[in-house]
């Protein structure tokens, strides 16, 4: 089984929710001929967040939506332009092992996402500590739970309710280091979406535009 992310930007005047809703039936056809299942997309204003899974490794986005090119803006960087940006996994509570093992048990969950901006400066610290608390603590939080970063804006998804259980499999870490106090650990580590308040937010919870 494969997890995917990844980011997008829509253009100017597309309204996201109508576009991808209207572009649906199309994508659910090319999600069966992919082998690709679990998808959402969300958004935080122009900004657009992926997430599917996919028994090959294969599924591309630009094949998914294809049918969507001229409302995203293209992203430089490769020598083709590309409209979908992969992000990376840099923390995940479990790996799927099986198809038997990733197989959703309850039909009433729900995907949902935040994201975070990380100091670049600090970026080496976080992910060595949630790569340390992921093999320390594999199973720990959400079994669907991951975080996945694109430059220094972090995606967090995850379902609703959680599947909080034992993984079928061991931490590649024996130590016990994760630190108790992990918030306070955490906090220095965020640009905060709001600076003027006094409880200013880091984690914001973006919408679900489609699920499929």
């Amino acid at each position: 089984m494969q997890r995917y992310h990844y980011r997008a930007q829509c253009r100017d005047g597309i309204d996201p929710e109508a576009y991808f809703r209207g572009a649906l039936p199309v994508l659910r056809a090319r999600m069966e001929e992919y082998g690709v299942r679990q998808l959402s997309l969300f958004r935080s204003g122009v900004r657009l967040f992926l997430y599917y899974e996919s028994l090959t490794k294969q599924a591309d986005p630009h094949v998914l939506f294809s049918h969507c090119e001229a409302a995203l803006e293209a992203w430089p960087g490769e020598d083709m332009p590309r409209s979908w940006v992969p992000m990376t996994d840099i923390f995940h509570y479990q790996q799927p092992v099986s198809e038997e093992h990733w197989r959703r048990r309850d039909p009433e969950t729900k995907p949902y996402a935040r994201i975070a901006k990380l100091k670049p400066e600090q970026a080496a610290s976080y992910i060595f500590y949630h790569y340390q608390y992921q093999e320390e603590k594999p199973g720990d939080g959400d079994k669907y739970g991951i975080i996945a970063l694109h430059e220094n804006l972090m995606f967090f998804y995850s379902e609703a309710p959680a599947s909080v259980e034992p993984p079928p499999y061991k931490g590649k870490l024996s130590t016990s280091s994760t630190p108790p106090d992990w918030m306070s650990v955490m906090e220095p580590h965020f640009i905060k979406w709001d600076e003027e308040t006094e409880r200013s937010l880091i984690w914001l919870e973006i919408p679900l535009v489609i699920q499929a």
